[in-house]
């Protein structure tokens, strides 16, 4: 019995995000970043934000143990820094993390009623609406109209009214009560808190 050949695939090689030393193959780069004083001492001479010749910017770099990073390839000439790539990626990506955690996503809290939904209830589910907008939750109020109960559309429209009304502090309207299909719907936001 003939056996066949085993396939070995090699990994997809990411792209790297930026060009690092001898990726680097433009003949002038603009050189800056935060260590001028130290690159200045491996130079020997006075090295501020200006175009160098890229060789001589990688000698200054691997004299200083250091990478040098092309950080915006779109600009004429690139622009450049001397830093530690490692050090420089994870503080990238810590600062993303942080950006992306300040982002909050928004959270929508149904609150259903009948139009004929009595006082006890109504405040049962206002205590709940409260609750949600101070979380930061939106709240979609509805009253849900079934059957012959669309009769009674005033009614569910002064529900939400005295809904809207009750939250006035802690909520802020988005639109005012109107009917689609079967529903009637309002959408309360929360009120920023005057201490952020």
């Amino acid at each position: 019995m003939r056996k066949g050949r085993r396939r070995t695939y090699k990994p997809i090689q990411k792209e790297p995000e930026f060009r690092i030393n001898n990726n680097i193959r433009i003949p002038d780069i603009r050189l800056v970043g935060d260590n001028m004083e130290e690159i200045s001492e491996v130079a020997g001479r006075q090295i501020g934000p200006d175009i160098y010749n890229t060789r001589e910017a990688l000698s200054w770099a691997d004299k200083l143990d250091l990478d040098l990073v092309e950080i915006s390839p779109k600009a004429e000439p690139p622009v450049c820094k001397i830093i530690d790539y490692q050090k420089f990626l994870y503080n990238r990506k810590k600062k993303q993390k942080e950006l992306k955690a300040k982002t909050q996503k928004t959270v929508i809290k149904e609150i259903r009623f009948g139009p004929n939904t009595d006082d006890h209830d109504f405040d049962f589910k206002l205590r709940h609406a409260k609750k949600f907008l101070e979380e930061g939750s939106k709240v979609k109020a509805y009253v849900q109209f079934r059957g012959r109960s669309i009769v009674f559309k005033e009614r569910g429209e002064l529900l939400l009214l005295k809904f809207i009304k009750e939250l006035e502090g802690l909520g802020a309207v988005e639109n005012l009560p109107k009917l689609e299909g079967r529903r009637m719907n309002v959408m309360i936001s929360p009120v920023k808190s005057r201490k952020s």
